[in-house]
C-alpha cells in the first residue's frame, strides 16, 4: 500500500543500467535501418513520413540510453526538444499530405512529380 521507505530512490537507473548498452545500440540501429529502408523503398507519402518518425525515435532512444548510463540529464532534455520539434513536423507534414490528397486523390510520391509546371 505505502511505498517502502527502505527503497533507495535510484532503483530505476539501476534497472536501466542492468541492461547492457550494446542492447540499446543494437535496437536503435535496427529501428534506424528499418526507417531508412522504409524511406528508400516506399512510394506512399504517409509511410515515408512514419519511417522518418521511426528514425527520430531511434535517435531519441540512443540519446536516452547514453544519458542514463552517464547519469547526465542533458540527453533527456535534448530528447524533449526533439519530440517537440517532431510534433510540430507531424502537424505541418500531415496538413501538407491531406491537402495533396484532397487535390489529387493520391499520396504516391511519383505522382507528385507531375505537379511541377
Amino acid at each position: 500500500m505505502f511505498p517502502n521507505p527502505n527503497l533507495s530512490p535510484v532503483v530505476i537507473p539501476e534497472v536501466i543500467q542492468s541492461i547492457p548498452l550494446q542492447s540499446y545500440l543494437i535496437l536503435s540501429t535496427l529501428l534506424f535501418v528499418i526507417g531508412i529502408i522504409g524511406v528508400l523503398t516506399r512510394r506512399n507519402a504517409i509511410i515515408i513520413f512514419m519511417s522518418v518518425e521511426l528514425m527520430l525515435n531511434a535517435a531519441n532512444l540512443l540519446l536516452i540510453a547514453f544519458s542514463s548510463y552517464r547519469s547526465d540529464p542533458s540527453g533527456q532534455v535534448f530528447v524533449f526538444f526533439i519530440m517537440a520539434v517532431a510534433a510540430a513536423e507531424v502537424a505541418v507534414g500531415l496538413a501538407i499530405i491531406v491537402m495533396i490528397y484532397r487535390n489529387t486523390r493520391n499520396t504516391d510520391i511519383g505522382f507528385l512529380n507531375k505537379l511541377k509546371w
